[in-house]
């Protein structure tokens, strides 16, 4: 953990492995885009989430806008996109010119509510009105979302299901028609973030993974610039330079074999979190989405207001705890501000009162108890 007390929200925790594998690479001069490490990544993380292809990229944003060519979004075909999530799940969609539709929230779950997604495109069919071309599933703060009721919408309408499973590597589901699934791997694409924050990081970087052959294979060529095989520098469609390189593979790796350890430490973080929080007034804690286990990415919880909120963050900061509030709703932001939206104001109240709470998988029961004796000082009554 940091210095000088300081207790930071999320930060990396790397084993003795992650600097042989990166030695390995600066011994061997595989220090780029070419290298065994990032066919053994792809390899074993395809293994362990249960997909038969996976494509390392060098960040989670290029792992979705890849998503959006292979489903060959056009301009202005409609991605309905929950509107409490990272900017990063909806920009690939303006990358393409495409229309974002900005769904509503569930209050048990804080992901987007399937309710009047069922209810718009039931609507749709009956005015023989134009479907949209994809859903953008997120699964916010690591909590796996209610996939059933929309995979069975998507594969009625004739819907492209993506799943932004960005936040929640790990998480999986224990019930239902999914189960013993890692999210991610139920639509016809999943992408996932290994940015320094995240459970498992490569320093920047991330993954997208199918059952589809030709995706796999498309997506490995538009990441290359797509460039064709052969001597010459030939490409055949306009492509990226979104490779992974070797030597972040190699932290890759070395953090996939730390992953289970890694989502025990995060689970038992949250346990202390919930035993030592449900007894302080006014605080909503995260609820158990039944049929799922979380990854338990950062642990949230709700206040009374957003003052209060506000107002936490200030403290804490001056303690030397660093606490954030969850993502702001895109249709606040001026780029989305004009989308269209589905539901109503539950994501607006989730965003005024939420707030994240230090969660690394080496934080210590000590530098947790400093968290809950902050958040006991000022909401105890």
């Amino acid at each position: 953990m940091s210095e000088d007390g300081f207790i930071s929200l999320a930060e990396p925790f790397l084993g003795e492995n992650a600097r042989r594998y990166v030695l390995d690479c600066l011994e061997t001069n595989f220090v780029s885009s070419v290298g065994p490490y990032v066919d053994r990544f792809e390899r074993e993380f395809a293994a362990y989430v249960g997909t038969a292809h996976a494509v390392a990229c060098a960040s989670g944003t290029a792992a979705l806008h890849i998503a959006m060519r292979l489903i060959d979004l056009a301009p202005g075909d409609e991605v309905l996109v929950p509107t409490l999530t990272f900017i990063a799940s909806a920009n690939p969609i303006l990358y393409e010119r495409g229309t974002p539709v900005l769904v509503d929230s569930e209050a048990r779950s804080w992901n987007l509510d399937p309710e009047p997604i069922l209810t718009e495109l039931s609507r749709r069919a009956r005015a023989g009105a134009r479907q949209p071309k994809a859903l953008m599933l997120v699964h916010l703060l690591g909590r796996p979302a209610d996939l059933a009721p929309l995979v069975a919408a998507c594969d009625h309408h004739g819907i492209h299901l993506i799943e932004d499973a960005a936040e929640a590597l790990g998480g999986h589901y224990t019930a239902g028609p999914f189960i013993g699934r890692q999210v991610g791997t139920i639509g016809r694409i999943g992408c996932f973030s290994f940015n320094g924050n995240k459970l498992i990081t490569t320093g920047g970087g991330g993954m997208l993974v199918t059952d589809d052959a030709a995706f796999a294979k498309r997506a490995k060529h538009l990441t290359t610039q797509a460039r064709l095989p052969g001597a010459a520098y030939w490409h055949d469609e306009v492509g990226y330079n979104y490779r992974l390189t070797n030597m972040a593979a190699a932290l890759g790796v070395a953090q996939l074999e730390q992953l289970p350890d890694l989502l025990a430490r995060k689970r038992l973080i949250a346990e202390r979190y919930g035993a030592a929080l449900a007894a302080l007034p006014g605080v909503t804690l995260p609820a158990a989405v039944p049929g799922s286990t979380a990854s338990h990415w950062l642990y949230s919880i709700l206040v009374a207001d957003q003052g209060l909120r506000d107002k936490l963050v200030t403290a804490l900061a001056a303690e030397r705890i660093q606490v954030r509030p969850i993502w702001t709703p895109l249709h606040r932001m001026p780029m989305y501000a004009d989308c269209p939206r589905l539901g109503q104001d539950t994501a607006d109240d989730l965003a005024d009162r939420g707030l994240s709470l230090p969660c690394s998988a080496g934080l210590t029961a000590e530098q947790q108890q400093r968290v809950i004796q902050a958040l006991y000082s000022r909401l105890a009554h």
